[in-house]
């Protein structure tokens, strides 16, 4: 018959001298004292493994730091894990490991993470604008916060002072990347749920300006300026052309590369790198398109930019030259801005009636109907292309008026 276990005191363990070899004493319900010849004492739980029903420890801690009572109570509720067939040293494991992917996990981790698979599907420009907006705003309160811990009424709270001064599409933007950075970590196994996917809902929407544009019927009025005008440059004056003859945004136009083009083909190929949504994108040529690269020729021929800047032959002319000549020098500020010109030409096509589709097609838009874009995989350039030939004669006709 075993001995009945005589349970420790404090005063026994202080008591304890050691000696050449380990001693072991029990508490009883598997918590054992071991004294070393060093002559320091530790706590250890002593326990059946329910799988293989083999004897297995653990070690507790240091006494006195780990308390008597405090020992107990470990080993009790090691005790409680036994009789529900739980391993304990593994369960202490599992927490050890939770804790640090906890730890691991924190917000700069993940946006890292997601900013890596999304840079490439955005420009340059648009990927480094929304770093800069989060390394600005967001990182500095929560840099190193576990995702975990990361909560609506927190991420609130950052973002109120730049509510208060008015700052409404920075809020936007800040939401659209808290949003898809929590999104990617949730895909990922990171966290269970997103809890910042409404915040944008708490916040006062931002008053959307429309651009300034112009009507189709004002094109006369605007190209007898741009003629006439005897400060701004003919190259200038041909990129004004170019942008508005082919629809494109101020990036696009300025950095028309001649090695994009096929005369022969009448099409200018815009990389995808160098387009916003990142596709390709490619512009039928009219007869005046055309035109205005035979006007070019002899300028920039020898470049590799059709509008090459002024100070670096190298690079290409600045995207804000088009919108600083209307708005200085044709007096048209307020009235009419570069990016004003696309929306001229989606009024001309719209109103005669061409399909939606194609004219959106001419503008590099994203279709919005979502099934059908990722089954669609053609650009209508053939349809397109008729369609390109009647805006650049709309052009000429005001041209000559």
């Amino acid at each position: 018959m075993a001995r009945p276990v005589v349970r420790l005191t404090d005063k026994k363990i202080k008591s304890i001298i050691s000696s050449d070899k380990e001693q072991t004493l029990s508490d009883g319900g598997g918590l054992q004292l071991r004294v070393l010849p060093t002559g320091t004492k530790s706590w250890q739980f002593k326990f059946k493994n329910p799988i293989t029903a083999k004897f297995n420890r653990m070690p507790l801690g240091i006494y006195p730091s780990l308390s008597l009572a405090n020992a107990r109570t470990k080993a009790i509720e090691y005790q409680e894990l036994l009789a529900q067939g739980i391993n304990p040293k593994e369960h202490e494991l599992a927490k050890k490991k939770a804790k640090s992917r906890k730890a691991a996990n924190t917000f700069s981790a993940a946006a890292k993470l997601w900013f890596e698979r999304k840079q490439p599907t955005v420009t340059a420009h648009h990927a480094a604008r929304e770093w800069r907006t989060l390394e600005m705003y967001i990182f500095p309160k929560l840099k190193d916060t576990p995702l975990e811990s990361i909560t609506a009424m927190g991420t609130i709270e950052i973002l109120r002072p730049l509510e208060s001064d008015g700052k409404h599409s920075t809020i936007k933007r800040i939401c659209q990347s808290l949003n898809q950075i929590m999104d990617y970590s949730v895909n990922h196994g990171f966290i269970n749920a997103n809890p910042l996917a409404k915040i944008i809902k708490v916040f006062t929407k931002n008053t959307v300006e429309h651009m300034a544009t112009i009507r189709p019927e004002e094109l006369p009025g605007f190209l007898a300026a741009l003629n006439n005008s005897q400060t701004i440059q003919n190259k200038t004056k041909l990129l004004i052309l170019w942008q508005l003859h082919t629809m494109t945004r101020s990036k696009e136009a300025a950095g028309t590369k001649w090695e994009d083009i096929n005369i022969e083909e009448a099409v200018w190929v815009i990389p995808a790198e160098e387009m916003k949504r990142r596709k390709a994108h490619r512009v039928p040529l009219t007869s005046a398109t055309l035109a205005i690269l035979e006007q070019m020729k002899p300028l920039s021929g020898h470049h590799e930019y059709v509008f090459p800047s002024e100070r670096n032959e190298k690079s290409h002319a600045s995207t804000y030259t088009v919108n600083a000549a209307i708005k200085r020098s044709l007096g048209y500020k307020g009235k009419l801005v570069a990016h004003g010109l696309r929306s001229v030409a989606s009024t001309a096509l719209h109103e005669k009636g061409y399909d939606s589709l194609l004219v959106e097609a001419c503008l590099a838009h994203a279709d919005e109907n979502e099934t059908r874009a990722a089954y669609n995989r053609s650009d209508y350039l053939k349809q397109r292309r008729p369609i390109m030939a009647w805006w650049s004669d709309l052009i000429e006709q005001a041209n000559s008026k």
